[in-house]
This record gives C-alpha cells, sequence and structure tokens, in this order.
C-alpha cells in the first residue's frame, strides 16, 4: 500500500513588503488552525516565497535592541519590525530568498526540533544543487566554512508552523554589518553568489529549492499562482 504523500502548494509572491507577507502567513495559519477543528477539513500546507524589501526583523527575544537601535537602524533606510517568530535579530532584503512554509506538522511529523532540522537539510540540498558545500552547526541555520549563508526562524502553534527561513542569493551582504546577525558574535555571512563565484538570483535558486524541499519533507508540490491563493483565502491581495 502507497504512503499518502501530503500536498503543498507553492506560491512566488515576489518582491513583498514585510508586513504584507505575514498578513498573508497568518491568514493561512489561522485557516488550518481553524480546519483542526472541522472532522472533513484537510489543512491546504502552503510554501510561500519571496523577497523583501530592506528591513531588520527581531523575534521575541529583544536582547540588546532598544529605541536608539531602532533609531540607527532606520536611518539607514531600512524597515525595523518586532515579529512573534524566534531567534533574534536578522536582515532581509533583495537578493534573499525568503521561504515561509506554513504547514500542519500532524502531516508530517509533530516535532518542531524535526522541522528545523528539515529546513536546514532543504537549504543544504539547496547549497550542493549549486557545487556549495554547506552544513550545520551548534547554531541554527546553514553555514559555508563557518559563515552563516541562510538563517532559520519559526513559530508552531497547534503544530502549525509560521514565518521559515532567508537564504543569501545575491544579496548586498552590507547590510549584515550594522547588527549582530542572530546574535551570534563573530560571525560572518555570505550568499551563493560568494562562495560559487558567479552570480546566482532569486529565481535561479527557487526552482532548485522547491525540488530539495519537496525531496526533503517527501512532499508533492503545486504552483498556484497569487490570484488563486487570494481566492483560497478569500483574501484581498
Amino acid at each position: 500500500m502507497a504512503v499518502r504523500r501530503s500536498l503543498v502548494s507553492v506560491c512566488n509572491l515576489g518582491r513583498i513588503p514585510y508586513t504584507k507577507a505575514l498578513k498573508i502567513q497568518k491568514t493561512i495559519q489561522s485557516n488550518i488552525k481553524n480546519g483542526l477543528n472541522q472532522s472533513n477539513s484537510v489543512p491546504v500546507n502552503t510554501l510561500l516565497l519571496c523577497e523583501h524589501n530592506p528591513v531588520y526583523t527581531i523575534g521575541i527575544r529583544t536582547k540588546d535592541y532598544d529605541l536608539n537601535e531602532e533609531e540607527r537602524l532606520l536611518k539607514l533606510g531600512a524597515e525595523f519590525l518586532q515579529t512573534d517568530r524566534g531567534g533574534l535579530i536578522t536582515f532581509h532584503g533583495p537578493g534573499q530568498l525568503v521561504a515561509y512554509p506554513i504547514l500542519y506538522l500532524g502531516d508530517f511529523k509533530k516535532s518542531v526540533r524535526w522541522y528545523i532540522c528539515e529546513l536546514e537539510k532543504c537549504i543544504i540540498e539547496t547549497c550542493r544543487r549549486f557545487d556549495i558545500q554547506s552544513e550545520t552547526s551548534p547554531h541554527t541555520g546553514v553555514w559555508v566554512n563557518d559563515k552563516k549563508i541562510a538563517a532559520i526562524g519559526v513559530q508552531c502553534k497547534r503544530f502549525v508552523t509560521c514565518h521559515g527561513l532567508a537564504l543569501n542569493c545575491n544579496t548586498d551582504l552590507s547590510w549584515f554589518s550594522n547588527i549582530i546577525p542572530c546574535g551570534i558574535e563573530g560571525k560572518d555571512v555570505t550568499s551563493l553568489t560568494i562562495e560559487s563565484g558567479a552570480e546566482v538570483t532569486v529565481e535561479d535558486v527557487i526552482p532548485s529549492f522547491v525540488e530539495s524541499f519537496s525531496l526533503q519533507f517527501q512532499c508533492d508540490v503545486k504552483e498556484i499562482t497569487l490570484k488563486e491563493l487570494a481566492n483560497q483565502l478569500n483574501f484581498n491581495l
């Protein structure tokens, strides 16, 4: 008897403000959580892909970031936002693939630790497809020669995930010099472009990332348009 594979809808949001992407995530997460109370409801697992305009975000641990720090970062031309994800401060901006899987882990494995490990393995496989050897470390995320190439920060309620990961493709890494990324002292950041020696854009990476995601989570994927997503959510995008 064949094992049923979960279906994940994949939607490329393109370049989108952080707050708008967050609103879409929360709508999907709420829909899935509400459906758990209905015996005939099937969770609509969704993978959102996007880029953001320059923004610094902090998680539920707001270590060392007060109003003065917020004002300093805002003067650089980026937004500054507090979120409800795990982790400390990070940067999102053009040239960075941001992926938000909104999944009911009951369709996969009800373990947040397992979920984060699978995200890391997905990134490692994506890097491998660009001939880049990457690895995990005691710190969450994915690293290349002790330089961080991808950050992970998630939230999970009733085993429904939100937030996700950011993989540096051809990001302007100078934005990271204004912070201590993820609160980890003495560590540099890198990108697929730097490590491969060739220009690697977000659009170049998306097909490999989606294939790696499908492989790692043993799920089928179905691409949907922004309009289809809006209709599915009864949401005005």
